[in-house]
């Protein structure tokens, strides 16, 4: 917390830290109303306020999310993995919801939120280190819409990929340093993604469709018809990187590709060692490497998944309530920081080694001890009762409110 106090003035200060707190609690659901009652306030005017009226810049406390998350897991071969999630949401007001659009959270198309992520994964640990809200064009269409929603009345539309692209471009601009950009398919098909880390001289290997089509010294041809002309002796077995059961095996193979611009450019493709599934990747790198490195830059795409996964199930990333963009920035940014604070110390713990019989401590397992040990409050009955009393009162007053517009409608 020390990282980011200068941020504040003294109140909203003293309230982050609870809030953050809360964040990191065992609190089943994580809203302004549940973490004011868990941190002793009496109601949640003060947690509302900090997340919505009060004076400081998010985007100031996403950098210092940035730096510490460097500083802490920095790795000269580090990865920069983008990709994008959904919280589902029953209205169309809160910002940025779109009612039409697929959200891999709900698995089916819902009402969604969709933000992109991007995740600093090394080898001492993983953690997100910007967000970007994808605002569809219904909003960016509608400027009153957006006004209402706290964004500018300018807001210009920008795809998923530009998303990635402003965010990578912010860090390196920032002086961090990253060897390799990971993405799906959202990003792999995206020259413009593809161009400007090329100009950066930013390696990447990101995720193409079996319809990619690439040029090799025989012609251009599709992904899928390369994949049938690997020879067997082409194909290696080499690990994507441990898994919750172990190393993750696949079947590999590289093809070169033909490209007069600097740099060394492939197509990677991977296939399951049971099913025969196939995937693609289009790689590039300022001078070539071996294919274990690129094998292990792709694989770290899937620590993206478990960030959504901790950070959701650990930090209650998707569980804000707010309706307006600064709210969301600003909850969003704090549930980075909370993460963030898991994963390194998980990162320091894994450099002890572990008692006999015992796996290296787990950021689940960091939660638990830090709440039981640490911060884990205790109020009495009075508390209890007041917050109960506050509940029931402003529902009331909004069955009120609501009775009355249908009065008024009627």
């Amino acid at each position: 917390m020390s990282r980011i106090a200068g941020r504040f003035t003294v109140e909203p200060r003293f309230r982050v830290r609870k809030l953050v707190l809360g964040l990191l609690s065992d609190l089943p659901r994580k809203n302004c109303w549940t973490i004011a009652e868990w941190a002793g306030e009496r109601t949640p005017d003060g947690m509302q306020h900090l997340l919505g009226r009060a004076k400081w810049d998010a985007d100031r406390v996403r950098d210092d999310v940035c730096d510490y998350v460097v500083d802490h897991l920095h790795d000269d071969q580090a990865v920069l993995v983008v990709d994008e999630t959904g919280d589902v949401k029953k209205g169309t007001g809160t910002v940025g919801v779109h009612q039409r659009q697929y959200t891999g959270t709900a698995g089916r198309i819902e009402n969604a939120q969709v933000a992109v992520y991007l995740v600093y994964a090394g080898r001492r640990g993983h953690a997100a280190v910007d967000r970007e809200l994808y605002v569809p064009r219904s909003w960016t269409s509608d400027p009153d819409r957006c006004q209402d929603a706290g964004l500018d009345q300018d807001t210009a539309f920008a795809t998923k990929p530009e998303l990635a692209t402003r965010m990578v471009a912010r860090f390196l601009d920032a002086g961090h340093q990253a060897a390799w950009v990971a993405g799906d398919e959202v990003y792999g098909g995206n020259p413009r993604l593809q161009t400007a880390l090329e100009e950066r001289g930013t390696g990447y290997v990101l995720a193409v469709a079996c319809s990619h089509e690439v040029t090799t010294g025989a012609g251009r041809f599709r992904a899928d018809t390369l994949a049938k002309k690997v020879p067997k002796r082409a194909w290696q077995k080499l690990s994507a990187g441990a898994g919750a059961k172990g190393h993750r095996f696949y079947d590999w193979a590289v093809i070169d590709l033909a490209d007069p611009r600097p740099g060394s450019r492939q197509l990677l493709i991977r296939r399951n060692r049971s099913t025969g599934e196939l995937a693609y990747y289009r790689c590039y790198s300022p001078a070539p490497v071996p294919l274990t490195v690129l094998v292990r830059v792709a694989g770290s795409r899937w620590r993206v998944e478990e960030f959504f996964q901790s950070g959701k199930g650990l930090a209650a990333i998707d569980e804000h309530q707010v309706r307006r963009y600064a709210s969301w920035s600003r909850w969003v940014t704090l549930a980075m920081l909370a993460h963030a604070f898991l994963a390194v110390v998980r990162a320091d713990e894994h450099t002890r080694p572990a008692p006999d019989a015992l796996i290296p401590l787990t950021c689940n397992e960091i939660q638990r001890l830090f709440i039981t040990l640490v911060v884990r409050p205790v109020h009495d009955a009075a508390h209890r009762l007041g917050w109960s009393d506050w509940r029931r009162r402003h529902q009331a007053r909004s069955q009120a409110s609501h009775s009355c517009r249908q009065a008024t409608q009627a």
